[in-house]
Order: structure tokens, then C-alpha cells, then sequence
């Protein structure tokens, strides 16, 4: 999932903000407990989501992917006062966890925190969205961002993790495709391609897709 050297990774992270105790406490907590502990946001991207929240200074943020919480403490870190987060996630199992990590936070009050399919959750959302991150299965991509497209203030900004797919986007002429690498290069193309937005791919951690709303 990293691009750059380990040497070069722990640079960049002795030269980004710390993480504080709760979002330490998340981590340890996911790699005991939890399967597939390498889909945590992690410092550096939990960093960069706080600071661009932030930036963006949105009423309402949106995520598609709770996980555990950490990158939804980090987006809702960057709120303001008066603005809330609504994020979901598929996984009950993972419910009291999380809940527990939110009142830890302080910013419970600031997470609507939503369980169930987020295709049928995306549609009773009440607009309009000013900021959202995609962190989900990877088939949905195009879904999500078409249900999020349509809630979003003209401005805002759609963010998609995972977008270089540990390296799997860089096709080898004659291999075959999963599944999972194939939603990818058809959202990449698709963010790419869209005259409604503008857009950079960022190489942080496994890539970001970030698209602007015109």
C-alpha cells in the first residue's frame, strides 16, 4: 500500500502532527481485534482529512466507511461547531466499538452515525453535502459518488480512498483483472472523464481521487 521507502515514511511522519492518545487507542485496538487492520486511515491520511475538512469548512460531511472510527474523529476534529458528520458503515459487529471510540472523542454529539447498506442510506440523506470521503467496498465506487454527486453543494468536494489499489491500477499487458482492480480503473476513468467535476489524483498512502463539484 506504500510508495516510498520506510526510511522516507517515517520522515514524513516524525514531520506530521502526532497522534494523540484516543487515535493511538484506535489503532492498537483494530489490529488486536479487528479483521484487516491496514484499512485504518492512519496518521498521515487522518492528518491530511482533518486539515482539508478544515480547509473546506463544510455544514455537512459525509462518509461512506466507518470502520472503527479513525477517520471519522480526524474529519470530525475539523468541524465546526454548528456542522456535523453523518458516516456509515455495514458491519454492526463493529457498533459498540466505535460508539465507545466516539464518546471518548467528545464529538459524538457532531457523528450521525449510520448503520446498514450505504446504497440505501445515501438516498435519505438530507443535503445539501459540502465534503465527502468514499472508503468502502470498491464495486460501489461509481454508485456512491453518483448518490453523493447529486446531494452536493456546487464546491464540494468527494474524496475516494484506495484509488491506486497497492499498485494493481498499473495494468501488466497480458493479466488478468480482478474485480476490485477493474471498479477501480473504471472509476478512475469515470472522476477522470466528468465534466461535472475537477480533479486530482493524489498519491497519498493507496491514493486518493479527489473531485471538485462544478
Amino acid at each position: 500500500m506504500e510508495f516510498i521507502s520506510d526510511d522516507l515514511l517515517q520522515y514524513c511522519e516524525n514531520h506530521t502532527s502526532e497522534e494523540d492518545l484516543l487515535l493511538q487507542k484506535i489503532t492498537r485496538e483494530t489490529q488486536l481485534k479487528v479483521l484487516k487492520p491496514r484499512m485504518l486511515s492512519g496518521q498521515l491520511q487522518g492528518k491530511m482529512l482533518e486539515l482539508f475538512t478544515k480547509m473546506i469548512n463544510p455544514k455537512i460531511a459525509l462518509e461512506v466507511g466507518t470502520y472503527t472510527g479513525y477517520s471519522a474523529i480526524c474529519i470530525a476534529r475539523g468541524l465546526n461547531k454548528s456542522s456535523k458528520l453523518i458516516t456509515m458503515d455495514i458491519n454492526d459487529e463493529l457498533e459498540t466499538m466505535v460508539r465507545g471510540f466516539f464518546e471518548e472523542s467528545g464529538l459524538a454529539d457532531q457523528i450521525d452515525y449510520r448503520l446498514g447498506n450505504a446504497l440505501d442510506l445515501l438516498p435519505n440523506v438530507d443535503g445539501p453535502i459540502d465534503m465527502a470521503f468514499i472508503d468502502a467496498d470498491k464495486i460501489n465506487n461509481e454508485k456512491y459518488y453518483e448518490l453523493i454527486l447529486e446531494k452536493m453543494n456546487t464546491g464540494g468536494i468527494i474524496m475516494a480512498d484506495n484509488v491506486l489499489w497497492s499498485g494493481k491500477v498499473l495494468v501488466e499487458e497480458g493479466k488478468k483483472i480482478d474485480k476490485d482492480t477493474q471498479a477501480i480503473l473504471d472509476f478512475n476513468a469515470k472522476i477522470t472523464q466528468d465534466p461535472r467535476v475537477e480533479n486530482v489524483l493524489l498519491p497519498i498512502r493507496d491514493g486518493i481521487m479527489m473531485a471538485r463539484k462544478l
